[in-house]
């Protein structure tokens, strides 16, 4: 999953987006924008009424872009000077599952520098890798979700910084695969 900012550099009627646009929804006493969706890419977009706009749920950078430029032209068939300016990545992450039950407390107890456990509060163990620097979430069904937290601008090289976050996503997980062997319950 991707999340990423735009800026559309003018201010934004909600009223007027929710009541023309298709697949909008805007209900100002629960939520301060508006909602809307598109099915290619399968994202979901924030829209602020101060022109700044959240897209989630691309699966590449790539997608994450487009979709954004899309939700921007639907802003702009409003009849709002809508520009598409200050993309930015700002997060990435990835799941995945080990296909073993994993022992946490063990794997705490190990790695306490890096972990902590805290299984009445929230029932994952929260691995903080040093290097690469990424966030891991680990279960005991062998579910593993990884994620760094960009904030990178990225106008001109979001894909190249993306493509460098994935990397280390993926070196993450090859770093923390034979940890967990060690602590697979039998």
């Amino acid at each position: 999953n991707i999340v990423s900012t735009v800026n559309l550099g003018c201010k934004l009627n909600l009223q007027k987006i929710a009541l023309h646009a298709r697949n909008a929804e805007y209900n100002p006493k629960r939520f301060a924008a508006v909602i809307m969706r598109i099915r290619e890419p399968r994202t979901t977009a924030l829209i602020f009424s101060s022109g700044k706009m959240v897209c989630t749920g691309a699966k590449s950078e790539e997608q994450s872009r487009l979709a954004a430029r899309k939700y921007a032209r639907v802003i702009q068939k409003l009849g709002f000077p809508a520009k598409f300016t200050e993309f930015r990545i700002q997060n990435m992450v990835g799941s995945c599952d080990v296909k073993f039950p994993i022992r946490l407390e063990g794997l705490v107890l190990a790695h306490g520098q890096f972990s902590s456990y805290e299984p009445e509060l929230f029932p994952g163990l929260i691995y903080r890798m040093v290097k690469p620097r990424i966030v891991l979430l680990i279960f005991v069904s062998g579910k593993v979700v990884l994620t760094e937290i960009l904030g990178h601008d990225t106008n001109m090289y979001y894909i190249e910084i993306g493509a460098k976050v994935r990397d280390e996503i993926y070196e993450a997980f090859d770093n923390i695969y034979p940890i967990l062997k060690g602590f697979r319950k039998t």
